[in-house]
């Protein structure tokens, strides 16, 4: 039972429904509490699963907890290069990206990928993944040339590992249009947009937090060309997906208002 808890709230999480999501990956980990005890590795995939959607959902602080209660139990059960530990060191190096603290994201980061490497070998999806967080690291520090050469290393894997509609080879895509567009190339940004939001929208369908965030992204292409209708038409779609799907009190959402309230201004 409690596996079926823990895909159901996978199926809801992938499709962008965290309060079901939650729901379903804490009934399973009352179960596995109860029936495995507290440090079994199906317990730290729970706390994994429940720090993904907080997340998703934006509440970093609870990210951080769950992951680090995941972590704790399989640095304690599994040997330290298990790949299981590697997602969770990933894991925290994206919260603390977003949250501003390069340094420990470098390294939750690079920790990662030296177990995925050593595991799996040069080519593999979770190795792709690594590199696209290194890049988004060095992409958020401004080091423009390193983050393109992560991303790009992260893009030729999933392509070849993946296939060409795969979601994460769109991720790659999106990864690469933001730092064309903060070097100010416009065209090369829009290209990966496109590239990735088709991806997106074929493999994902239309009410994806994901898709959302392919319009938020054209929009701002738009918004810094000066494009203030096509701008405000692109934010506009991502706020409605992300009020139907991630809430009025969520920071992408209220990101997607304040991007609609600048156009409006300039216009």
């Amino acid at each position: 039972m409690s596996a079926s808890y823990n895909n159901l709230g996978t199926v809801y999480h992938s499709q962008g429904n965290y309060p079901k999501a939650l729901e379903y990956y804490e009934k399973s980990l009352a179960i596995w509490l109860q029936t495995l005890g507290a440090e079994h590795p199906d317990v730290a995939t729970s706390y994994n699963n429940l720090g993904m959607v907080y997340y998703s959902q934006g509440d970093h602080s609870k990210a951080i907890e769950y992951y680090g209660k995941s972590l704790a139990i399989r640095l304690k059960t599994l040997r330290a290069e298990h790949p299981d530990v590697g997602v969770s060191y990933g894991n925290l190096g994206a919260v603390y990206d977003n949250l501003g603290d390069y340094p420990k994201a470098l390294e939750y980061a690079e920790k990662s990928l030296a177990i995925y490497k050593k595991t799996f070998g040069a080519e593999h999806p979770w190795v792709a993944k690594s590199y696209n967080r290194l890049g988004s690291v060095y992409g958020s520090q401004g080091d423009y040339p390193k983050a393109l050469e992560y991303h790009e290393k992260s893009l030729t894997i999933r392509l070849k590992t993946l296939g060409a509609e795969h979601p994460d080879v769109a991720t790659s895509y999106n990864n690469l249009g933001n730092v064309y567009k903060n070097q100010g190339n416009y065209d090369k940004a829009m290209e990966y947009y496109f590239k990735g939001f088709l991806i997106f929208l074929n493999t994902l369908g239309t009410e994806h937090p994901d898709v959302a965030t392919s319009y938020n992204s054209l929009g701002a292409v738009y918004y810094s060309q000066g494009d203030y209708s096509n701008a405000l038409e692109y934010y506009e779609k991502s706020l409605a997906i992300r009020l139907k799907t991630l809430g009025a009190e969520h920071p992408s959402t209220k990101n997607a208002e304040g991007w609609i309230d600048a156009v409006k201004a300039k216009m």
